[in-house]
């Protein structure tokens, strides 16, 4: 099921078949992992897309509906999930800057964050999690303190932002206060 976050902004979570969160030291509330739509005024825009086979008709509505170009984004290499058949199915450009979407880097290999900016939220890919209490934090999975340091002070800019809504891929959204999240996750 897609769910409208605001006007032109949905998510939608998916079992992916290929990761198990217990393996990587978290619980198994992680297991369903985030896309996000977003309709900006040139395309619409995938990130992250993991679509389930009972998802392709909700999903061909919103390209109809959009009718424009389908562009499609990944936070991180190894989130392509369904990126290539969304393509192929939609014609869709793969990457981009698109109008309405800017693209930070989070200093871990080819990871970014993309800021939303109508809807006023940040989309992360394994960076920040959602901390399943309402909140946020840094992900788990670094290689070292300094990594997880270097990441921590690139997403500092973020905060510079008006964030309202911070979407991560794994882990709750945050929905509403997203910057004071946000600030809270990326205390020293």
């Amino acid at each position: 099921m897609i769910e409208q976050l605001r006007e032109g902004l949905k998510r939608w979570v998916s079992v992916h078949p290929e990761w198990k969160a217990e393996e990587d030291e978290l619980d198994e509330s992680y297991r369903p992992v985030a896309s996000v739509l977003h309709h900006t005024p040139s395309a619409l825009v995938l990130i992250d897309p993991l679509v389930p086979d009972g998802l392709w008709p909700s999903l061909d509505d919103e390209v109809k509906t959009n009718g424009g170009a389908v562009i499609v984004l990944t936070t991180i290499s190894f989130h392509a999930r369904s990126r290539d058949e969304v393509a192929r199915r939609y014609g869709a450009k793969l990457g981009g800057e698109p109008d309405g979407v800017r693209v930070y880097s989070a200093e871990r290999g080819d990871e970014v964050a993309l800021w939303l900016e109508e809807p006023r939220a940040v989309v992360f890919g394994d960076a920040v999690i959602g901390d399943q209490a309402g909140g946020l934090r840094l992900s788990p999975w670094y290689r070292s303190d300094e990594g997880r340091e270097v990441t921590r002070r690139a997403l500092l800019q973020l905060l510079d932002l008006p964030v309202e809504l911070v979407l991560p891929s794994h882990g709750e959204p945050v929905l509403g206060q997203g910057h004071d999240a946000l600030a809270r996750a990326l205390e020293a």
